[in-house]
Order: C-alpha cells, then structure tokens, then sequence
C-alpha cells in the first residue's frame, strides 16, 4: 500500500476547501430549474443520442443536478457520483463499461437504477474567488447510458464545448463587468458549435440576453446582436442615449436616467427592471444591469447586460393576480386585503384623513346550504360580493375573508361624512331570497363597523373592534348593524339609528 505524505493531504485539503468555498459563492446549490442550464442538456442528450444528461455540482457531501435531463432524481450522494472522480482528477472522465471497471462495478447506481453502464463527464471549472489565477472543478456536463458504448470524437468535442458554454453562463453571475467579456466568450462557442449543429444557435436566443456599452464621452450606445434583436431593431450603429431611452415609457425612462446618473456620479453598479416597448410598439419587460468601465483610474463608459424577461414577469403577474384574488367571488382574497389595508393605514395617517373598516357576515347562508346545496350557497357569495362592487361603493376596497365572511375598507372621504347612512343602505343591498321547490329562505347581513383612529391604528385591531361590533349586532337583531364604541343599532334602510333601548332583542 502507498502511503501518502501528509504533506500531499494538506494540498487536497486546501484544493477541496477552496472548491467547495468557490461552489458556495456562486449560489447555485438548490436554486430553481434556469431555462439556459437546461436547454445546454437537452442539446446534450438530442445530439449525442445519449439517454441521460446533466449538469452535476459536487458538493461536500452529494451531487447536486443544476440542469437534468433522463433523469428523476435531484441528487445521489457523492460517494456514489461518477462525476466526484472527475472532479478529483479534475479532468475528463470517460467509462466505456462501468460492470467492468473495479471502481465502478459494484456502485448502488449500476447494480440498480438508473443502470449505469457508459458514462462521460466533462468538468465545469469556476474561477477561485477573489483571484483570476486558478480555476477549480465545480462538477461536470456529463452524459450516461445504460448501455455499454465505446464514446464518439465528435461527442466528447461537442461535450466539451458545451461544457464551456455552462462555464460561461455561470461566470456570467458573477459581476455586471465579466458580463460582456463572458457574453463574447459564450457567442464564439456558439459560433463554433453552430458550424456542426444548427439547432446549438438557439441557445442564446433562448437566454435572450445581450449586452451594452454606453461611452462616457459622447453618450453613444453600442449593442450586441441580441440586444437588437430585444428592441426589435435592425443591428447597426448605436442610438445616443436620448434616442435609446425613448424605448421606455416615462416612468421607467426616470428610472433608467435616475440609474445611469447615480452609477456615474457614485461608481455604484445597477440592476433594474422596467417597462419597455419595442420599435412595434410591443409591450416588453426588461432587466438591465450595468456599471462603470475604467481606464487608468478614470471613467470611461458603462457596461452591461440587457434582458427580455417579459415571459417570466407576465407568469408571476399572473401568479400574483392570482394569489390576491378569491376564485369563487373574483374579489379580493384575504392575503390581499391584509397587503392593501395595512398600505391604507399608512397614507390614511400620512394624510390626515378618515377611513373605516365594516366586518360582514351573512345570515342564515349555512341554511342555504344545507336545505339548497353548495351551488346555491356559491351563488349567494358570488351576488354579495357583486354588491360590494355597486357602483357607489368603487372608492372602497372589498375583500372575501373566508366562509360567508367580507371585508369593506372605506377611505372615500365623501361615504364616510354619513357612515350610518351607508350602513343603512348596505343592509338593503345585502338582502337576498333564494327559492326553489317551493321552498324560499333570506339571507342578509349582519356589520360591525370600525373608525381608524385613537388607540385603532393598525389592522388587527380594526379587525377585532369590527368583530366585537358584528358580534354585539348579532346577539341584538341579525341583519343589522353597528359602529364600534358607539351604543346604537342600525336597521336596513333607515335613516337614522336606533336607539338600544329600544330594540327587544
């Protein structure tokens, strides 16, 4: 047996400690699927006709899968990662039959699924942070079969180039400055590998990224080919930068000058995201990071990146509407509420005005229910919440909090001169009937109302003086209404409230 020097296992110490501190800074482990770490496997897999591709990440104690493609699994453990070996040769890997390799034979992963028989890996190589003088292995692009196979030139060349491409996409997190050397680097490769594969120009079309400089000087604009290709614009000589901002509507023109002046006069990088319009007048949301180029100590131009990211906005716009709005009733949901009426407290105080909170709840709609169905009880929801919308009422925001229960913020300085009156009136609206079979039941509602003010001057505690209001409103007269801190009852459709004394509860 060979011993090994303690000396060398200080060095394979250091190495796998400055690895693994490279790896962590990156803050890649664990982030979600990005479509151009995926589009590299696919290309990967569909090229090669191998069954599974990746891109592997190696860390202390697993290998993690950025990017995967043939493949269920997330992640195995390091000891059983063909690709830890390349990271510890830090050199190509090739398995042509893993049964018949010692190191190999009796891996969990060959003796079971997914099978491993052939195996290549390329590794994925960062460079050591704060320094340009050494790059470390960070994992591998590697392709597997279940098959033994003897591996093609042409594959492991294409390998390699797309193993660079991956290298390129993550140098390219690591600052707005690198950005535009990195985006140069990553159109050779794909200069390169589009004389042997057509379908490998698609990549940087799929990250639709491109870059920018800006000169100090003259301000005149220089763009890659893409960044054209996002303005919807002809590759040509750059705009000067007040013809460039006229692409942006006037809120985000602000906020792109506002940006550039600040990294001008600061020094301090930008990343913004902001409306846009093409030259066909389409609608574009966009992502600019940029920063101060120098030379010789003094400012000469801005550089950075440009992307399209409009897809992505619209799905989490979505996504939002989605998460603020009730599907049963389309009104608010509670998590919106809470948003909005906590942004209501503030300018309410911040202005000097009033604003009222008016706690429903409706009665008899679990009768309803029971003796109608759920049908029925849905339709009821739905016509009350479209009451809460009257036209009257579209200075104020209503929300459905759960079950039979709304919420009806009023800020409209007009509305609340007579709160009494739009209680009075509310409960009217709020009158329903719901028949069938010879059968017929009314719902109402039954307020309790709350002023923002004095010792109320934050949502949960409008919320409960509201409920102790609905609360005392109910024990009385359903259908009814009352103001919290005030001893008084009102009925539908009455101008003025009712004394307590005297309603028979």
């Amino acid at each position: 047996m060979t011993k090994i020097d303690s000396g060398e296992d200080d060095v394979l110490a250091d190495f796998e400690h400055a690895r693994l501190a490279t790896l962590d800074s990156l803050g890649l482990l664990d982030t979600p699927p990005e479509r151009e770490f995926d589009a590299i496997v696919q290309l990967a897999q569909r090229l090669t006709g191998y069954k599974i591709a990746l891109v592997s990440l190696v860390d202390k104690d697993r290998q993690w899968f950025k990017a995967k493609i043939g493949l269920d699994v997330d992640q195995t453990p390091r000891e059983f990662a063909f690709c830890a070996h390349a990271v510890a040769a830090d050199d190509i890997l090739i398995v042509p039959d893993a049964t018949r390799d010692d190191r190999f034979s009796s891996n969990p992963l060959v003796t079971g699924a997914p099978n491993i028989r052939f195996y290549a890996g390329v590794p994925i190589r960062a460079e050591m942070e704060n320094t340009l003088s050494k790059r470390l292995p960070l994992g591998t692009l590697c392709v597997i079969d279940d098959t033994p196979r003897d591996v093609d030139p042409g594959d492991m060349q294409l390998l390699v180039e797309l193993a660079h491409l991956v290298e390129t996409l993550i140098a390219t997190r690591l600052s707005a400055a690198t950005a535009v050397r990195l985006a140069e680097e990553r159109s050779r490769t794909l200069r390169t590998l589009d004389r042997k594969h057509r379908q490998l120009r698609q990549a940087e079309r799929m990250a639709n990224v491109g870059s920018w400089r800006l000169t100090l000087a003259d301000s005149q604009t220089e763009w890659s080919e893409q960044t054209y290709a996002i303005h919807g614009v002809p590759v040509g000589d750059g705009k000067p930068l007040d013809k460039a901002l006229d692409f942006f509507p006037p809120k985000a023109r602000e906020t792109i000058a506002t940006s550039l002046d600040r990294t001008m006069r600061t020094g301090e990088p930008f990343d913004v995201e902001v409306d846009f319009n093409n030259a066909q007048g389409e609608y574009r949301r966009v992502r600019s990071m940029g920063e101060l180029e120098m030379d010789q100590g003094r400012p000469i131009a801005l550089i950075g990146v440009f992307q399209d990211i409009t897809a992505r906005f619209m799905m989490e716009e979505a996504l939002r509407h989605a998460a603020h709005t009730d599907d049963l009733t389309r009104i608010a949901s509670r998590g919106r509420f809470n948003e909005f009426v906590d942004d209501k407290i503030k300018a309410t105080f911040a202005n000097g005005e009033r604003c009222a909170l008016l706690l429903i709840d409706l009665d008899h709609f679990k009768a309803v229910n029971d003796r109608f169905g759920h049908h029925a009880g849905d339709e009821v929801l739905r016509v009350m919440a479209a009451r809460l919308k009257a036209d009257y009422l579209s200075n104020c925001f209503a929300a459905r909090l759960g079950g039979d229960e709304f919420v009806l913020l009023i800020s409209d300085q007009a509305i609340l001169k007579d709160l009494s009156s739009l209680l009075s009136r509310l409960l009217c609206d709020l009158q329903y009937s719901v028949s069938a079979n010879g059968l017929m039941l009314n719902v109402s509602a039954t307020i309790g109302a709350c002023w923002l003010g004095g010792q109320v001057n934050d949502r949960g505690q409008l919320l409960r003086n509201a409920d102790a209001a609905l609360y005392e409103a109910k024990k009385i007269q359903r259908g009814s209404a009352m103001i919290a801190g005030k001893d008084e009852l009102i009925l539908p459709g009455q101008a003025k409230t009712a004394p307590l004394r005297l309603i028979q509860p």
